[in-house]
C-alpha cells in the first residue's frame, strides 16, 4: 500500500495546526530569522529564513536541519521518555509496554550484540551457502520473504487498483543496492564517488564475514556487475510515476508460461501465497531476473545474498558492521557521525512493532481536543476547495460535479488507527536483539500476507502514530495526518489562525490536491484507477501538468543541477493546490477577513511567513544531490517559490511588483485547482 501513497514528505519529518485568534506572548513568527535585505518579491524564501540559513550548522550525526527536525527532535525526546519507563520495569508478557520495553533493552545490550558479533545471522548465511541452482535460489528467496526481507522478488499486498475493495498481490522491480537505476550508468565525478564507495562497502563487508581482500575484491565486482545487469531492467523514477503502465495484471498461468525459470505457481506456493492473478508492475525487470537466474554463476548469486543479507541486519550486529554500513551511507547523504544508539533503536521500534509504540505514544502525548480541531480544519479546507472547484474556467460542469463527488468522498484519518494491529505472536526477550526483530518481521509479513484476495480493510494505516508526516492514498481516497505531524510549527493551540492555516492548512490541501493531481486524478472517488473526465477536459489538464513541469525543470539547484520537473510533477501539483486551498479557508475565518496586525506582519502575510517558515530546511550538499535524483519533492526553497510566484494573493500581500524576481505576469501564473 505505500507503493501507492503520496506523502507530503520521503526524507524528512512534517507538521502542526489549530485556531484561536487571540494574541499570545509566544512568537509564532520567529522575526530574527528573517533578511530584510531580501525583498519578498525576490526570493521569500530567504526572506523569511535567509538569517538562519546564514547561521544554522548541521550538526554532525544529521544530514539536514530545519523545522522538520525541531518537531522530530520533540517527539524523539517524548519517545526517550516512553523508553526508560517501559524498559526498566517489569511488564506482562505480550503487552505493548513489555514488546516496547524488551526490544529496546535488547537493542541497547551493546555488550552482548558486540560478543556475538555476526553469529545471529549465521544460520541464515548458511543456507546462502548452500543454493546450487534457480530453483534453490527462488526457494531460498521465498524463505527470506517470510520474514520480511525481499531481494531479487519484492512485493506487496494492496488493493487492486481497477477493483479497489479486492486485495491482490504486486510485484515491482527490485535488487539493487544504489539509490536507484541510473546511478549504475552515470559517468559525473559525484556518482562515480558513490558508486566507489558502494563497492568499497562491498568489499569492507565481505571481509568482516571471512574473505580475504583479494577475494571481497572479486566478489564485489561480481556483485556490482549482477546489480548493474538488473538496472538496466529497470524503469526510471518518472516512468515509476505513471499508474497505467505499471498496471499489468497477469494469470500465474501465463506467467509460469512466460517466464519458466522463475516458476511462478511454485515460488507464490513457497510463500504461503493463494491467488491465481498477479500485478507484474514491471514486466522487463522479471523478465531479465528469468534469464539471469540461469546464466549468472552460482557463486555469485551467494555473494549477492551474503551483502545484502547482511547489509540489511548491519544495524543489529557487532560495531564493524555497523561501521562499515555508516561509512557507506555518509558518502550519500553526508552525516558525519552515527545517532546514539537509542535513536538507532527507536527506529528499528518504530519501523517493526510500530503499533504496540503508537499506543503509549498517543495515551501520553495525543490529545482529542487537537483531533477535533484537526477535523475541523480538514472541513473548512474541503469547504473552500468545493468553492474552487466550482470556480474554475478550464473545466465543464460535468466533470466539476464528479471531481465534487470525489472530494466529499475522502476518508479522513487523524492521529492514530482505530484498530491496532497484533502481536500476540511476536516474541520479544531482553537478550535477542536480532532475533527479537525476526520475530517482528515474519508476524508482518504473515499480517500482509493474510489480506491477500480478502475485502480492503480501510481503517489500515501505512504510517505510525509517531510518524511526522502525511499522505494521500488513491485506492481508499483517503488523508492521512498521524499525531506526530500535529505540532508546532505547524498545529498550535495558542497560534491565530493565519499561523495554522499557513502551517497544518497548507498540508492538507497538499494532501486533498493530490487526490487530483497528474497521478491521483486517474482514480475514481471509490479508488479505482478509472477516467471520469470528459475529453476536453483532460487534455486541459495535462497541459496545465506540463506548464508544472516546465516551470520546475528551470530552477537550478547546486551549480549546474535542475530540479527533475517530471519527477516532481505531482508534489509541485499538491504545493500549488495546497497553498491556495489552505489560504481561501483561511479567508473563511474571522482574522481571514479582517487587517490587524500582529508583530507588524497584517493576517495575510502572517499566512505567507508561516508557510515559509515550515520549509526552513538546510541539508547537506551529498543528500540535496541523492535527493534530486530520487525525491520527487522539490527541495524545500522551491516548495516555497514555485507556489507563491503562481499565486496573486501573495503578490497583493508583499506588494510584488515588475521587476522582482519572482514576479510573473498574472496571464502566465499557474492555476489549476
Amino acid at each position: 500500500m505505500i507503493k501507492q501513497t503520496a506523502c507530503f514528505l520521503s526524507l524528512a519529518l512534517l507538521f502542526y495546526a489549530c485556531k484561536n485568534n487571540s494574541h499570545t506572548t509566544q512568537k509564532f513568527i520567529e522575526t530574527g530569522y528573517m533578511d530584510s535585505s531580501v525583498k519578498p518579491g525576490d526570493n521569500f524564501f530567504l526572506y523569511v529564513n535567509g538569517k538562519w540559513i546564514d547561521t544554522a550548522k548541521i550538526p554532525a550525526t544529521e544530514s539536514g536541519i530545519g523545522a522538520f527536525l525541531d518537531v522530530y527532535n520533540r517527539t524523539k525526546d517524548h519517545i526517550k521518555i516512553i523508553f526508560d519507563e517501559v524498559s526498566k520495569t517489569t511488564n506482562p508478557i505480550g503487552s505493548a509496554e513489555q514488546l516496547v520495553g524488551d526490544l529496546y533493552a535488547s537493542g541497547m545490550d551493546s555488550t552482548t550484540i558486540e560478543k556475538l558479533g555476526y553469529t545471529p545471522i549465521k544460520p541464515y548465511l548458511e543456507k546462502i551457502d548452500a543454493i546450487t541452482n534457480a530453483q534453490s535460489i527462488l526457494k531460498l528467496e521465498s524463505e527470506l520473504n517470510k520474514i520480511n526481507h525481499f531481494f531479487i522478488v519484492s512485493f506487496y499486498i494492496a488493493p487492486d487498483q481497477k477493483n479497489s475493495g479486492t486485495n491482490i498481490i504486486n510485484f515491482s522491480q527490485t535488487g539493487i543496492g544504489l539509490p536507484d537505476r541510473d546511478y549504475y550508468f552515470k559517468t559525473d565525478s559525484a556518482t562515480t564517488h558513490i558508486q566507489k564507495a558502494y563497492q568499497t562497502y562491498m568489499q569492507k563487508t565481505f571481509m568482516l564475514l571471512g574473505d580475504d581482500s583479494a577475494t571481497a575484491a572479486q566478489k564485489s565486482t561480481a556483485v556490482y556487475a549482477l546489480e548493474k545487469q538488473l538496472a538496466a531492467s529497470h524503469r526510471t523514477n518518472v516512468e515509476l510515476r505513471d499508474p497505467q503502465s505499471n498496471y499489468n495484471k497477469f494469470y500465474i498461468t501465463a506467467l509460469d508460461k512466460k517466464m519458466l525459470t522463475i516458476n511462478w505457481s511454485s515460488y507464490l506456493h513457497n510463500i504461503g501465497a493463494k491467488t491465481d492473478s498477479a500485478n507484474i508492475e514491471q514486466p522487463a525487470y522479471y523478465q531479465k531476473l528469468n534469464e539471469l537466474l540461469t546464466t549468472i554463476p552460482i557463486d555469485t548469486w551467494k555473494a549477492y545474498y551474503r551483502i545484502h543479507f547482511t547489509k540489511d541486519f548491519a544495524g543489529g550486529l557487532s560495531s564493524e558492521f555497523v561501521n562499515a554500513n555508516f561509512q557507506y551511507g555518509k558518502t550519500l547523504n553526508g552525516q558525519q557521525q552515527q545517532k546514539p544508539r537509542w535513536e538507532r533503536v527507536y527506529r528499528v521500534i518504530n519501523n517493526n512493532i510500530g503499533d504496540a509504540l503508537g499506543q503509549l505514544y498517543v495515551k501520553k502525548y495525543f490529545t482529542e481536543d487537537a483531533k477535533k480541531r484537526m477535523l475541523e480544519l480538514i472541513n473548512n479546507l474541503q469547504t473552500a476547495f468545493e468553492a474552487r472547484i466550482t470556480n474554475l474556467d478550464w473545466m465543464s460542469n460535468e466533470t466539476k460535479v464528479k471531481a465534487k463527488d470525489k472530494l466529499h468522498s475522502f476518508l479522513k484519518k487523524i492521529g492514530y488507527t482505530d484498530k491496532w494491529k497484533d502481536y500476540s505472536k511476536v516474541s520479544i526477550k531482553k537478550d535477542k536483539y536480532i532475533e527479537n526483530i525476526i520475530s517482528a518481521t515474519t508476524n508482518e509479513f504473515q499480517y500482509q500476507l493474510n489480506k491477500l484476495g480478502k475485502p480492503v480493510d480501510k481503517t489500515e494505516w501505512a504510517m505510525t502514530p509517531p510518524t511526522i508526516n502525511a499522505y494521500y492514498n488513491p485506492t481508499f481516497n483517503e488523508i492521512v495526518f498521524p499525531a506526530g505531524i500535529l505540532q508546532f510549527p505547524f498545529f498550535d493551540p495558542q497560534a491565530d489562525d493565519a499561523i495554522n492555516y499557513g502551517g497544518i492548512g497548507m498540508v492538507i490541501g497538499h494532501e486533498m490536491t493530490h487526490g487530483f493531481d497528474d497521478q491521483g486524478a486517474q482514480f475514481d472517488k471509490d479508488g479505482n484507477m478509472k477516467n471520469w473526465w470528459a475529453k476536453e477536459d483532460s487534455i486541459k489538464f495535462v497541459t496545465k501538468s506540463k506548464q508544472v513541469i516546465a516551470l520546475y525543470n528551470s530552477f537550478v539547484i547546486l551549480d549546474s543541477l535542475h530540479i527533475n520537473g517530471a519527477l516532481t510533477t505531482g508534489e509541485n501539483m499538491a504545493d500549488i493546490g495546497g497553498i491556495a486551498i489552505a489560504y481561501d479557508a483561511f479567508k473563511m475565518t474571522q482574522q481571514g477577513k479582517d487587517t490587524i496586525k500582529i508583530d507588524g506582519f497584517t493576517p495575510d502575510q502572517r499566512f505567507f511567513i508561516s508557510f515559509a517558515q515550515i520549509w526552513r530546511e538546510k541539508l547537506k550538499p551529498e543528500l540535496e544531490r541523492v535527493s534530486i535524483n530520487t525525491d520527487p519533492h522539490s527541495p524545500p526553497m522551491y516548495r516555497v517559490l514555485g507556489p507563491l510566484q503562481n499565486f496573486t494573493p501573495f503578490y497583493k500581500a508583499f506588494n510584488v511588483q515588475p521587476g522582482n524576481k519572482m514576479y510573473k505576469p498574472e496571464n502566465e501564473r499557474i492555476k489549476i485547482w
